[in-house]
């Protein structure tokens, strides 16, 4: 399960900017995902339970967007999200499509994360 080491990597990244943030907790952290990442969602969220023990993100929720699967149709000169990742044709005019414009993403978007009120900036 590849999600687990990716889950560590996000935990450490968003750990590292807490820390820099001078937070003493992350509670929140979102994430966009796209549907063309590679990455299964379920277990990425499983993933992350475990990767927190212990850190700044322990109790933390992961809340994760979903992106959408968008190609670019150089027939029709659009941009065009897919119905479906099995499909690679553009839905308005059934030409092949090659060039993805998005989800494919894994990228930590923002995060809520409790001050230190006695930090020094």
């Amino acid at each position: 399960m590849h999600e687990l080491a990716i889950a560590c990597d996000l935990v450490e990244i968003a750990e590292t900017r807490a820390r820099a943030a001078h937070a003493v907790a992350v509670t929140v952290v979102y994430l966009r995902l796209g549907v063309f990442s590679g990455v299964v969602k379920e277990a990425l969220l499983l993933g992350y339970n475990t990767a927190v023990k212990g850190t700044l993100l322990e109790g933390s929720r992961l809340e994760i967007e979903d992106v959408p699967l968008v190609v670019y149709c150089k027939e029709c000169h659009q941009e065009q999200q897919l119905p479906t990742i099995q499909d690679f044709r553009c839905p308005a005019c059934g030409c092949p499509v090659t060039e993805i414009r998005q989800g494919k993403e894994l990228e930590l978007a923002a995060m809520e994360v409790i001050e230190d009120e006695y930090a020094v900036t």
